[in-house]
């Protein structure tokens, strides 16, 4: 289990003083000196605001015999990690039990991943929960666990803790160890609080680092092996650490605001149609579970995958949805694996 080092996240400074002494040769030798620990951590920092939940991942046992598949098929261990299609929930964690209005989704994240979702869009904010009040900036008196959370919109209406989803992904990951996971942060975050959650979560256990955005992708086997499966982007900034990779310059994707399905296109959004990775975004705006069960099904879906691939050329690399559980998501993105 990974330590979550509190006073590293806050950026406290710790001085650490050497005892200066001298020795005479005519005296009998000096005790050796002690070094000074320098100011007490707990007693000399503000003291820190927290709502007393965990403020790390609590992990079980991991299970270690790889299988012989890779993201539940053999045929995808030898191909590279760009020319996988997987399926992917579009604000994963806006749930209706969650009071989000407008909700996206209808299973938590835990059932997402039992069910084959194998890469989410999470929007990362800061919001303090004992005042209530989103915050535009990271808030100094308050743990990092407990000011990190899922929201879209304002907090305030609805949100969900960063650190539980993270768990939640850790944990399967650690009894699943022949899936690799990708996540796309629509993050409002500092990176380097992003960086910190994944590692209080476990979670940077797994990440994987691209080296460049001109270096071959490697095969889903070999992240396997390697145990580098969860592959981490930002659509803000990125780059640090290097496996929080900037978004738009590794993806593109298709436009996401459509009212109807006369309206569903291929065309560029954001990023270069060169960029090695493609996302196709594919919800009707309102999100209503009743568009999940007019656009997921393989007549709508199935199709405009299709259209997508033969435009682009090429796989879509992430099928994003709103009500994932309805409709013909798992069986449209097999058919474009070609399995």
């Amino acid at each position: 289990m990974r330590t979550f080092a509190l006073a590293a996240l806050l950026s406290v400074p710790v001085a650490l003083v050497m005892q200066a002494c001298s020795s005479d040769d005519e005296s009998p030798p000096a005790s050796p000196p002690q070094p000074d620990a320098g100011p007490d951590v707990a007693s000399d920092a503000p003291a820190l605001r927290t709502t007393g939940l965990a403020q790390t991942c609590q992990r079980g046992q991991r299970v270690t015999e790889v299988p012989a598949t890779c993201n539940g098929s053999p045929a995808l261990c030898s191909r590279t990690y760009d020319r996988v299609a997987v399926p992917m929930t579009h604000n994963a964690y806006s749930l209706v039990s969650g009071n989000f209005t407008p909700p996206n989704q209808t299973r938590g994240i835990a059932e997402q991943l039992d069910d084959g979702i194998r890469g989410m869009m999470l929007d990362t904010a800061y919001f303090d929960p004992l005042e209530k009040q989103d915050s535009a900036q990271r808030i100094g008196d308050l743990s990092l666990p407990d000011q990190t959370f899922l929201c879209h919109g304002p907090c305030a209406l609805a949100q969900t803790r960063l650190l539980d989803e993270l768990c939640t992904i850790t944990k399967f990951l650690d009894g699943h160890p022949g899936e690799v996971f990708s996540i796309i942060f629509e993050n409002r975050i500092a990176d380097a609080d992003t960086a910190a959650m994944l590692q209080a979560s476990g979670l940077a256990d797994y990440v994987y680092t691209h080296e460049s955005t001109t270096a071959p992708w490697p095969t889903l086997g070999d992240m396997i092996a390697r145990g580098k499966r969860a592959v981490i982007f930002l659509e803000q900034n990125g780059g640090t650490p290097a496996y929080l990779h900037p978004a738009w310059t590794n993806v593109w994707d298709t436009p996401y605001s459509f009212a109807s399905t006369t309206d569903f296109s291929c065309r560029l959004n954001r990023g270069a149609t060169t960029n090695p990775l493609f996302l196709v975004n594919h919800w009707l705006s309102p999100p209503k579970p009743e568009n999940g069960e007019q656009v997921n099904v393989a007549s709508v879906l199935g199709k405009r995958v299709e259209q997508c691939k033969n435009e682009a050329g090429r796989v879509p690399t992430f099928v994003g949805v709103d009500w994932y559980d309805k409709g013909d998501l798992f069986a449209v993105v097999q058919q474009a694996n070609g399995l």
